[in-house]
């Protein structure tokens, strides 16, 4: 392994491996299907079922971050999307291929470093991140907007879930600068309504709330501690 840093994408390889949580981690974390996780649950998000029921989203391309064990790319194949399904876990890709095929569903899910992804631009109608977007460090939030700027379609949807700060579930209220003293996330980045409207800046805001407590078992999932936000691409 090279320890030269020559330009900014080295720069960001050396943050990415004092930060990052190895992929070994979360094959772990995905392994117990029975531990009490709130998002194991086979349902997907209330906000994202409530972009459909008012006819924000349609049918169409759609992008996802971190599907986890694929609750929320199996409602999108559900709605008669395309859609491409990302995680770096295996354990939780073959959760979620078992639960795709129950419903008999196809889901394109894809084992990849969102970072490391290789798309055409403007290919998706929607890129939907539901968990991901608080495990990624500060030094990725530049990379992370231009990603989703790529993917986007001009008037493209982007949506997301993340920690509420000093939620229940998560949601450390370190600063940014916090992050690379202590060299830890400290299981997942806190926002506020302001601190996303402030980092989406570049975006049409079309809403941003906590998420619907939603009491389980349910055909939908929510949880308080959690914020949910769409934008759209200009």
């Amino acid at each position: 392994m090279k320890e030269t840093i020559y330009d900014n994408e080295d720069l960001l390889e050396m943050l990415d491996s004092l930060l990052r949580e190895p992929t070994g981690f979360w094959d772990k974390f995905y392994s117990d299907r029975e531990k009490d996780v709130p998002f194991f649950v086979n349902s997907p998000d209330e906000n994202l079922v409530s972009y459909f029921e008012k006819k924000i989203f349609k049918p169409g391309k759609v992008l996802e971050f971190g599907c986890g064990p694929g609750r929320n790319a199996i409602y999108f194949a559900e709605k008669g999307c395309t859609i491409d399904a990302v995680d770096l876990s295996q354990e939780s890709l073959e959760w979620a291929g078992e639960r795709a095929i129950e419903k008999n569903l196809n889901v394109n899910f894809i084992k990849e470093n969102i970072f490391e992804l290789d798309i055409e631009e403007g290919t998706y109608d929607i890129v939907y991140d539901s968990g991901c977007f608080h495990h990624i460090a500060p030094h990725r939030r530049m990379s992370y907007m231009t990603l989703v700027n790529k993917a986007l379609k001009p008037n493209g949807f982007f949506a997301i879930t993340c920690f509420v700060q000093g939620g229940e579930l998560g949601g450390t209220e370190i600063t940014d600068w916090e992050v690379y003293r202590l060299r830890s996330l400290k299981g997942g980045l806190g926002f506020t309504e302001e601190k996303l409207r402030s980092i989406f800046k570049d975006f049409k805001e079309i809403e941003i709330r906590k998420m619907k407590e939603i009491i389980q078992p349910n055909d939908v999932f929510g949880v308080s501690s959690l914020l949910t936000a769409l934008f759209r691409k200009f």
